[in-house]
């Protein structure tokens, strides 16, 4: 788990309710951004606050979680419901954030736009998890980082600006000190090896670790 005080965000792509992902939200708080509190029930997680513009959200819905408190917001706004919910979970003092439901889903704008809201949140000093559940995004800075994730995992470092000094240690191809250029296709494709973790180092920067989990580690 992510921080003393995580939050859970749910919105509203793609989830898989896998082991690990139950794991890894046990004990956290939660807010549901607008159609992201359909993942509720499948989590076994009740939201503290939904909030939103409610143009994604049924009456089915409506009626089923009735008594969470909402938060609305006029469908024309400066922030997603997305960033409204994360927002909100700082400003009750959240340590670090699983954002979940942050891939896939009908338009990749906003699957796009979830993944730099994870970077921009990190570059913030929070930590943040965003996942699918059978996937996760890991926004990665400057200094040294440990991904927990199990052996065999398939991983990916996507460069959201260029890198340098770039180190990736407990994985099938390793990388010692490189400097890798936006856009460059030499992190693409990586896998862990061993028990002991994936470690990254990076000196200068922006980047994503995209990763599937493998599910003998779930």
């Amino acid at each position: 788990m992510i921080g003393t005080m995580p939050f859970l965000i749910l919105l509203g792509g793609d989830l898989d309710p896998t082991p690990r992902l139950l794991r890894q939200i046990a004990g956290a708080r939660t807010i549901a951004a607008d159609g992201g509190i359909r993942h509720a029930e499948p989590l076994g997680v009740r939201p503290e606050l939904w909030v939103g513009d409610f143009d994604s959200s049924g009456s089915d819905m409506a009626a089923a979680w009735r008594d969470v408190p909402r938060q609305s917001h006029p469908p024309a706004k400066d922030m997603t419901d997305g960033e409204l919910a994360a927002a909100e979970a700082i400003a009750r003092g959240a340590s670090g954030l699983v954002i979940a439901g942050v891939f896939g889903g009908a338009r990749s704008d906003h699957a796009m736009g979830n993944l730099l809201q994870g970077a921009a949140l990190r570059a913030r000093g929070i930590p943040v998890l965003m996942t699918s559940g059978d996937e996760e995004g890991w926004p990665l800075l400057p200094g040294e980082q440990e991904i927990d994730l199990p052996a065999g995992s398939l991983f990916s470092v996507l460069a959201l600006s260029d890198l340098a000094g770039l180190t990736l240690r407990g994985v099938e191809w390793p990388l010692t000190n490189r400097d890798v250029p936006m856009g460059s296709s030499l992190t693409l494709s990586n896998r862990v090896a061993g028990s002991e973790g994936l470690k990254v180092r990076l000196g200068c920067g922006n980047a994503v670790l995209l990763a599937r989990p493998h599910p003998d580690g779930l």
